[in-house]
């Protein structure tokens, strides 16, 4: 009996060697959480903005509000699609990944605007939206990024290459909500300036 019990036990280890990591209830909560946050982060930019003040840029070779909304908008859908039909395809990290310091190195690092970065062809606004329409676009699709985090199985299980380094499928929804936290503080850098249309 107590052999069996030992063999049970070393085929557990094996499979979760060989398979990754799982993901915990309460990292999932967090998860949920910090996309609620960063979408009402968002929606709180945003509120009450005149045809003006969507339209305002700092500079000619800088983003407008709305040029800001519609990239985030972008990004949301891009990176989704990636880590839908990519990122969860690919295989499992390796078992001693530390998934608590890359984590935190996402939420640390994404949301910070010291250091800029040149947004891809795919993620460049055009203009395809009005304002309200590019905020509901984007309401939509975190509703679904959400319900991805909520329910998706096997998200510690994948794991693929960023500009970060190889992150898991959870890490790269982190990544999807501290993109839109990033480029909220951008909006509000652009609302920030002296010009900044009063109404």
């Amino acid at each position: 009996m107590k052999k069996v019990s030992w063999i049970a036990g070393v085929l557990v280890f094996l499979t979760c060697t060989a398979f990754g990591q799982t993901l915990t209830q309460a990292d999932r909560d967090r998860g949920v959480k910090y996309l609620e946050q960063t979408r009402d982060g968002v929606i709180a930019a945003t509120k009450d903005l005149s045809e003006a003040q969507w339209k305002f840029k700092a500079a000619p070779d800088k983003w407008s509000v709305a040029e800001t909304l519609e990239h985030i908008a972008l990004g949301e859908d891009y990176m989704f699609g990636y880590v839908t039909n990519m990122v969860m395809k690919a295989p499992a990290g390796a078992p001693d990944r530390d998934v608590a310091k890359m984590d935190a190195l996402v939420l640390k690092m994404v949301p910070d605007r010291s250091n800029k970065r040149q947004a891809p062809p795919e993620l460049v606004p055009n203009g395809r939206w009005s304002p309200a329409e590019t905020l509901e676009h984007f309401l939509k699709s975190r509703q679904r990024t959400i319900e991805y985090m909520q329910t998706a199985p096997d998200l510690r299980q994948h794991v693929s290459d960023s500009p970060l380094g190889a992150l898991d499928g959870y890490e790269w929804l982190l990544f999807i909500s501290a993109h839109s936290d990033r480029h909220t503080k951008q909006i509000l850098e652009v609302e920030a300036a002296p010009d900044f249309p009063k109404k």
